[in-house]
């Protein structure tokens, strides 16, 4: 008979992975921990990120609904694109979320993996305390970094995504492909830069905030692998040429934590995707 999984985190849970973080302990090592416990894998995932993300309430961030987040994206059905029209499948009013069909098509994915291939290394996040990028355990990818029309391919995805974002492409990173074999995933986490961490300023100096996400998905994965924003129960089954939209930033300055999102285990093959980050001014690409 299989053990029955817990649903709940104790007070005595919570106080360990706090002590556990501190001591220097990856997410990854906690979690395995955890299952180890019996502890439902979701429900320990939640608690871990709340635990490294600050809690349900960040004092930068509105937790309470207070602040107007009104998306950028245009209305209606259909987004017009410069060489294409872009049909929107699913719409969440928050955090402001949209899922997208017909991004890219299939040769623009095959030809961003085929570019990626020889520029791949392990992916980093932003460290908290220096900005600079740093590997932590909580992002087990690889990934290429493409500047702003770097290439003919590039630049169209770039004035693509521009038009989608409703930001100038001056406003954007450049594009990162990010591949997931088997056990690779990104801990839930925040895109935007938190004000409160030391790390953040040098960013924030250089463009200023992040206020949006697009993520494109250049293959479908056989099993897991799926885009999960855990504080809203919503989940999104990567498709090739599919787009995933998101913001965090409103018009006031304050941030939504219920942007909390992350890239969920790949089970089975492989999760290949494009992310566009965009920002409040110009930013060097």
């Amino acid at each position: 008979m299989q053990a029955r999984r817990h649903t709940k985190v104790t007070p005595d849970w919570h106080r360990w992975i706090g002590e556990a973080l501190a001591g220097g302990n990856a997410p990854a090592e906690l979690l395995a921990t955890m299952k180890e416990h019996q502890f439902d894998e979701r429900v320990a995932r939640d608690a871990i990120a709340d635990a490294v993300f600050g809690g349900a309430a960040p004092p930068w961030a509105d937790d309470a609904g207070a602040h107007e987040f009104t998306s950028r994206l245009a209305p209606g059905h259909v987004i017009h694109a410069p060489d294409r029209e872009i049909r929107v499948l699913v719409r969440v009013a928050r955090p402001v979320i949209a899922v997208l069909d017909n991004v890219l098509d299939a040769a623009e994915c095959d030809g961003l993996m085929a570019m990626a291939r020889s520029r791949l290394a392990r992916s980093a996040v932003v460290s908290p305390d220096s900005g600079s990028n740093a590997v932590m355990d909580i992002r087990t990818s690889e990934g290429a970094y493409f500047h702003r029309a770097e290439n003919e391919l590039i630049q169209r995805i770039d004035a693509r995504t521009a038009a989608i974002m409703q930001l100038s492409e001056e406003h954007g990173e450049g594009l990162q492909v990010m591949r997931y074999g088997v056990g690779g995933e990104y801990m839930p986490h925040f895109d935007y830069f938190a004000p409160d961490q030391k790390g953040s300023a040098p960013h924030i100096a250089t463009g200023g905030q992040r206020v949006s996400t697009l993520i494109m998905y250049l293959d479908d994965v056989q099993a897991g692998g799926e885009t999960i924003f855990p504080r809203i129960d919503f989940s999104y089954v990567p498709r090739k040429g599919q787009g995933l939209y998101f913001e965090y930033a409103a018009a006031d300055g304050s941030l939504d934590p219920l942007s909390l999102h992350g890239g969920a285990p790949v089970i089975k093959g492989e999760k290949w995707i494009v992310t566009k980050w965009m920002r409040e001014r110009e930013f060097a690409g």
